[in-house]
């Protein structure tokens, strides 16, 4: 079965972030069903999804609440146009967001994916700048940063991988030193590690901050970038600094939030508000695709005028506000109040922190690092001076080969094998998923 799904699926179908030549000996898995943690082949091959298939399956697959939510609203109403009609599902799911945000914030603004809830940031800061009297075009962002794959969201991203070819299209922001606590200097604390970044922030505001609508960033975690993690420092400065130099803070907690790194909201753990809060990814438990950008009254009170005034904020997605998209968050957000999920993501991100403590002196180990849950490990030529394996892509893609054939599905992100499981991932998984991936960290690092 697998193999005539597979056949079918390579006649007609273009994957994406993904070289469609390799699936010449690289095997594509098609999967017939999805239970918890587990997805199932057509041969009835299991893989334990670790990274909750790009971050988004927060509570499992075929999560029995969220299904019936959308079930139920599924014969009440499946959709309707977002300009002018509303509905109930939309109206509690922004009540619900802005009742657990970070303070301040007082409206919700829904789109359809992250690089969408980006573009809105984005567009939005430089219009609330132009209807206060001034002309802002750039952005300010975070090296090794990523953002979404739109023009505007690819235009603030730092990973030449996703932005070289398309430099001619996007925007040029000003980009500063991500505050990644693995770029510290010998003895550096992360904390001063980030201090020192918020620096080169400052000297930057200072300026360019006439020309600047935004500073965007990721709050804690640089995901795509490696699952590099960094200080709440930085988040506090960033935050002091923008309101210093009248600059909008974005925070992109499309990957990062609704608990991940242990807190519901990132910027938590900084105790600060964004101006801009970017939700995606898990706000549906992977249902449905949504995003959602949280603004304070402020910022909408700007826009509110009559329509001739051309201050209205004409952005729109023909899918803006999907009822069962609404309804699905609706349930992720019923699981966070029923259920201790937040005290169960600190337990297992410590289980995880424990079964990955034997690869810290690995000789090919540079770093192992773990914010809620998420962990990354990260694959070097030498330990001590962190020079890098030639090729090192090759790395990711010996430990991903291995972690298939041994019922799991890990994708490394280039040389840094990271762990995003489900929240409803147990113990003994945690250690099952761990103890696959030590040995293909072993075999992917001993191969030439």
């Amino acid at each position: 079965m697998n193999a005539e799904w597979m056949r079918r699926d390579l006649a007609v179908l273009w994957h994406p972030c993904t070289q469609m030549h390799d699936h010449e000996t690289l095997p594509l898995i098609p999967i017939a069903r999805g239970a918890g943690v587990w997805l199932y082949d057509h041969d009835g091959r299991r893989y334990l999804d670790a990274v909750s298939s790009w971050w988004v399956n927060l509570f499992g697959h075929q999560n029995p609440h969220i299904k019936a939510a959308i079930q139920t609203q599924l014969d009440r109403l499946e959709h309707v146009i977002f300009a002018g009609f509303s509905h109930e599902p939309a109206i509690r799911l922004a009540e619900r967001l802005l009742a657990v945000a970070p303070p301040g914030l007082g409206k919700v603004f829904l789109a359809d994916n992250g690089s969408s809830a980006v573009e809105v940031a984005l567009k939005m800061s430089f219009h609330a700048h132009h209807l206060a009297g001034q002309t802002r075009p750039r952005f300010v962002a975070l090296q090794n940063s990523y953002h979404g794959e739109t023009l505007g969201a690819l235009s603030v991203g730092d990973l030449g991988l996703y932005r070289e070819l398309y430099e001619p299209l996007l925007l040029q922001p000003l980009f500063v030193p991500s505050p990644d606590a693995y770029e510290a200097a010998p003895g550096e604390s992360a904390e001063a590690c980030a201090l020192r970044a918020a620096a080169v922030l400052a000297e930057t505001l200072e300026q360019h901050a006439h020309e600047i609508s935004a500073l965007i960033l990721e709050p804690l975690v640089q995901c795509a970038g490696g699952m590099r993690m960094y200080h709440p420092a930085y988040l506090r400065e960033a935050r002091r600094l923008c309101d210093q130099y009248g600059v909008h803070l974005i925070a992109d907690e499309i990957a990062v939030g609704f608990g991940r790194t242990g807190t519901l909201f990132a910027c938590e753990q900084a105790q600060i508000s964004p101006d801009f809060l970017c939700l995606s990814k898990g706000i549906t438990g992977g249902f449905l695709p949504l995003s959602a950008v949280l603004i304070p009254n402020a910022m909408y009170d700007l826009f509110y005028d009559r329509y001739e005034t051309r201050k209205a904020f004409l952005h729109s997605h023909s899918y803006t506000g999907n009822p069962l998209a609404c309804a699905a968050a609706n349930a992720v957000l019923d699981l966070f109040e029923a259920t201790p999920v937040l005290s169960r993501i600190q337990h297992l991100g410590q289980t995880l922190e424990h079964a990955l403590a034997p690869l810290r002196e690995h000789p090919h180990v540079a770093d192992v690092r773990r914010t809620g849950l998420i962990a990354a490990v990260e694959l070097v030529q030498n330990r001590q001076t962190r020079q890098p394996f030639p090729w090192q892509e090759r790395r990711g893609l010996l430990v991903y080969q291995h972690g298939l054939q041994h019922e799991m599905l890990l994708r490394p992100l280039g040389n840094v094998v990271y762990f995003m499981p489900p929240y409803v991932i147990t113990d003994a998984e945690i250690e099952q998923m761990v103890a696959v991936a030590r040995v293909g960290i072993e075999r992917a690092t001993a191969s030439p």
